[in-house]
């Protein structure tokens, strides 16, 4: 099964919208299919893990590269809703 990666560059972006941009990109994505971020905000380091425990999103991988944060987060998919 080929897996769908999506890149993220969000170096230069400060909090909030680092997490806001993966969010976002999140939402237009299917199950299954990661995207990769990459992001120079030191506050990326706890938003963003943040968000994919909250929203479900599984953190595949996360690094540090000469200050730079790498996250690669897979899509659990669309809500669905519940009654």
């Amino acid at each position: 099964m080929t897996e769908t990666v999506f890149e993220l560059d969000l170096r230069g972006l400060r909090c909030p919208l680092p997490a806001l941009r993966t969010e976002k990109q999140l939402r237009g994505m299917t199950a299954g299919e990661r995207v990769s971020v990459l992001t120079d905000d030191p506050l990326a380091a706890i938003d963003i893990p943040h968000f994919c425990r909250e929203a479900g999103h599984p953190m595949i991988a996360t690094s540090v590269e000469n200050g730079h944060r790498h996250f690669v987060i897979e899509c659990k998919g669309p809500d669905t809703g519940s009654e």
